[in-house]
């Protein structure tokens, strides 16, 4: 790796630890009810809604409140594509949105995944951008961290009934954390160049006349084909360009901070008008994990011992520190294939990149925004090397636990936490704690259905695919990477990150329904099961620390924790591994 590398790699852990215990802080504060301002701001809010802000819920009734409002959610965004046509901000008249695209992308900004199987640009009006997918980027936050909030507070009381209140720890969350920083965050973009503005798109004269090549029509308007069905193509020159307008940095502030994919422009992160210069670059990368990784410091402080937090946090640094050096090492790396074309191999793989960022930052941005959950991309994945690209597609199949999304990344870590004493305890022989916790049945079952429930999807889901004709349609490039796209579509979905390689075509119907099935039970399969589990803990009594009791805080759990997410979240997804990024590498080694 360069030395590059290495110092942008060192750069930004500083930075970024740096803000662990503040904004972890901060956190707590506002989630225990100690921001001063909090009751002027607030009490307005829960009076109009009929919430009664002192009375807490049990799990159930947190679980059950948590859906509802995601289901609202749902409807919302599905009405406003279906309707965008008739309804204002829409400068440019985009049509209404098909039925099976709407359903994928209302699945998708509720679950936090914003998988896009469409351009932005060309099909959503301003107004369903705004009042649609960045408002719920700003609510399937909330719903992340929220529910790992009920999991702490499950470890944190003795013997309670109740998890907290859904509707308080939503509104909360939502107006003194998510909202003021994503407002600075904006007017720092603005300042840098991104674009935020409702004018109509803007046609401009190029530099240079581009020549391309472009379907030849019938009388009727449709393409024409010769006699092996292929579509006729003549040549064409134009000198003008459309550039796409939008409230762009709004969007921008909270998707990243919320750790939600997709974009305003359907380059995403890689759009000069999203991502213009290598600072908007690292401040983006910033922001993915600033809330992931206070949130730990902000269980410890709230389970009333920050080495728990700071032992969590530990785990999570080591494993992304060795799977960004891997995602940047191998892209380092020449394709073989494209050094036999005369390609100077020293540059390393720059295809699919910007250059105004380079290999280092691109391949830090993948491993950043696929172990957060968050799937904006600066570069594009299908054009990694096979094993460059399958260090983002190992990210995810770890579950996206280190640092992961907004609340999704530490409730999921604490899951295997819990698996990890479990584990311990089962080899010296006595019952299982984890902060005065006893583990026992009922909690390995839920901790179970949380980890099993999104390799099911990925795995099932990926088999129906290769096997179904429609799934097969949308491969790019047939034998072992078009099973890549697959499996890292399908992976994608089902841990709600919302990335992908840019060769499968994911906009029909077929995909659509199956991968929206797939970011829903990805979602609220694990938040259902880890709050039971909020609501089995917190009706525990705590028990005193003993002599067999496992240390949760030192060296030896951090190893055990890694340990556990390597040997269980991983090794389900080998097998498919070895068919897809595995077999690729061999065949470009064979090829070389």
């Amino acid at each position: 790796m360069s030395n590059h590398a290495w110092i942008l790699l060192g750069l930004f852990l500083v930075v970024l630890l740096l803000t662990v215990k503040p904004m972890g802080t901060y956190i707590a504060n506002v989630m225990e009810g100690r921001f001063r301002l909090a009751g002027k701001i607030e009490s307005p809010i829960y009076r109009l809604c009929g919430i009664r802000q002192d009375e807490e819920m049990g799990w159930l009734k947190y679980a059950f409140a948590i859906l509802l409002f995601n289901a609202l959610g749902v409807f919302v965004v599905y009405a406003l594509q279906r309707l965008q046509a008739d309804l204002p901000l829409n400068p440019q008249a985009l049509a209404n949105i098909s039925p099976d695209s709407a359903f994928n992308t209302a699945l998708s900004f509720v679950t936090n995944t914003n998988w896009q199987g469409y351009g932005g640009e060309s099909t959503m009006s301003y107004l369903t951008q705004m009042l649609a997918l960045a408002v719920q980027n700003f609510l399937s936050a909330a719903t992340g961290i929220v529910v790992v909030i009920a999991l702490i507070r499950g470890f944190a009381r003795h013997s309670a009934k109740t998890v907290g209140n859904a509707w308080v720890d939503l509104t909360r969350i939502t107006l003194h954390v998510l909202l003021p920083i994503s407002v600075v965050y904006a007017v720092f973009l603005t300042s840098q160049g991104v674009i935020q503005n409702f004018d109509a798109y803007k046609e401009v004269t190029t530099l240079e006349v581009t020549s391309f090549e472009t379907p030849k029509l019938d009388a009727a308007g449709q393409a024409l084909k010769d006699d092996q069905g292929a579509i006729v193509t003549e040549p064409a020159q134009t000198q003008s360009q459309t550039l796409a307008m939008g409230p762009v940095a709004s969007q921008e502030a909270i998707k990243m901070l919320g750790t939600n994919g997709g974009g305003f422009m359907n380059a995403n992160s890689a759009h000069p008008y999203e991502n213009p210069t290598p600072l908007t670059n690292f401040i983006q990368m910033l922001s993915i994990f600033l809330i992931p990784a206070a949130l730990c410091f902000t269980f410890g402080r709230m389970v009333g011992d920050t080495r728990q937090g700071w032992a969590v946090l530990t785990a999570m640094t080591i494993m992304f520190v060795v799977l960004a050096y891997a995602a940047m090492h191998f892209e380092q790396q020449a394709n073989p294939l494209l050094t036999q074309l005369g390609i100077d191999a020293s540059t390393g793989n720059m295809e699919g990149k910007e250059t105004r960022f380079g290999i280092a930052e691109s391949g830090l941005f993948a491993t950043i925004t696929t172990l957060a959950s968050c799937g904006a991309v600066n570069a594009m994945h299908d054009s990694f090397t096979p094993l460059g690209g399958m260090v983002p597609l190992v990210d995810m199949q770890l579950g996206e636990v280190v640092f992961g999304g907004v609340g999704t990344g530490l409730y999921g870590m604490l899951v295997f936490a819990i698996m990890a004493v479990f584990i311990a305890g089962l080899m010296i022989g006595r019952t299982p704690e984890y902060l005065g916790k006893k583990i026992e049945a009922f909690e390995m079952k839920m901790v179970s259905i949380a980890i099993l429930v999104t390799p099911l999807l990925v795995l099932v889901g990926t088999a129906i695919a290769v096997m179904a004709a429609d799934g097969r349609a949308g491969i790019a490039n047939p034998g072992a990477h078009g099973f890549s796209e697959i499996l890292y579509a399908f992976t994608s979905a089902a841990n709600n990150n919302g990335s992908a390689f840019a060769g499968l075509s994911a906009n029909t119907p077929f995909y659509n329904v199956m991968l929206g099935i797939a970011m829903w039970f990805g979602r609220f399969g694990v938040i259902v099961p880890v709050l039971a589990l909020a609501g089995s803990l917190a009706a525990k009594k705590r028990i005193a620390v003993g002599a067999g009791t496992l240390p949760t805080h030192g060296p030896l759990f951090v190893t055990l924790l890694i340990g556990t997410v390597l040997l269980v979240g991983l090794l389900n997804y080998v097998p498919a591994l070895a068919l897809g990024p595995v077999i690729e590498h061999l065949v470009l080694s064979a090829a070389h």
